[in-house]
């Protein structure tokens, strides 16, 4: 996926990277799980779930250069593209260096230390190199700036499970940070984020060997993706439910991920290795 408009138009009209699936798990603060009546919102939210990031990011440029919510959105975007296409870094981090200049509250604050932590994660699961000291260091400082109740905790406290189950290695403690996150997502109206959260605590599950729970999580993820029109990630939500379904819906699942993977353009990249990698035994 070339990350621009055109690519959007044919979705309308008609280098892998080795990591599990359940590592990756973009999520931009300030897009929710329902896009509002603003029309830059929906611009930028009919963008990004397609893929688009680029363009998306260049909806917001303008605003981004005095007003500090639109520069963090804009950052947490391009991070998002890092994380499904393992490119753009440079411009992720000069996105980044520019919301934390702009920063002024705590709540600005905490989220722009809640996305370097979650670019150091980005850049050390899919082995680029590895930050993740960096991402430890900015997302225990996010915590210390964001009350209990502000609006960016459940996020925070998502991508400190995803540190806990996929370079700490430790699911008790992946679990319970998920379940805090569920909890946010659910009193805030956050749709979106939890379709993430399902689809984390369902691999949890199955890892425990699950199934029953799994599924439900699974489905309940995929569920939320096709609803909100969130395309760019229902394909690895499609991979994960195949994972843990019965023999008879597994390969209809995993062909209808492998066909959406092609038509966003083999986006996300780290999906590529999840497709072709036979289905464990249930």
């Amino acid at each position: 996926m070339s990350g621009s408009a055109d690519s959007a138009d044919s979705i309308r009209s008609t280098e892998a990277v080795s990591v599990p699936a359940q590592a990756l798990a973009p999520v931009v603060p300030a897009a929710g799980g329902a896009v509002g009546d603003d029309p830059l919102d929906r611009a930028v939210w009919r963008l990004r779930s397609r893929g688009c990031w680029d363009d998306a990011a260049a909806l917001l440029e303008p605003h981004s250069v005095h007003h500090a919510p639109s520069a963090l959105r804009r950052a947490a975007l391009l991070v998002e593209r890092c994380m499904f296409t393992a490119t753009g870094w440079a411009t992720a981090e000069d996105a980044l260096r520019t919301a934390e200049a702009l920063a002024h509250s705590d709540d600005e604050r905490g989220g722009a230390a809640c996305e370097r932590g979650h670019l150091a994660y980005a850049a050390t699961v899919l082995g680029v190199r590895d930050r993740a000291d960096e991402a430890r260091s900015a997302l225990g400082r996010a915590a210390a700036l964001l009350a209990p109740a502000a609006s960016g905790r459940p996020l925070l406290d998502f991508r400190r499970g995803l540190m806990a189950e996929h370079v700490a290695d430790s699911p008790d403690s992946a679990r319970a940070a998920y379940r805090r996150a569920h909890a946010g997502a659910t009193a805030q109206g956050d749709v979106l984020l939890l379709s993430f959260t399902w689809r984390h605590l369902a691999g949890l599950a199955l890892r425990d060997g699950e199934l029953t729970e799994a599924r439900h999580g699974f489905a309940e993820s995929l569920r939320i993706r096709e609803e909100l029109g969130f395309l760019v990630g229902t394909a690895p939500a499609l991979a994960a439910l195949a994972d843990a379904a019965p023999d008879t819906d597994a390969p209809r699942l995993r062909a209808e991920a492998a066909r959406l993977f092609r038509l966003m353009g083999g986006v996300p990249t780290w999906l590529a290795d999840h497709l072709s990698t036979p289905r464990p035994a249930t």
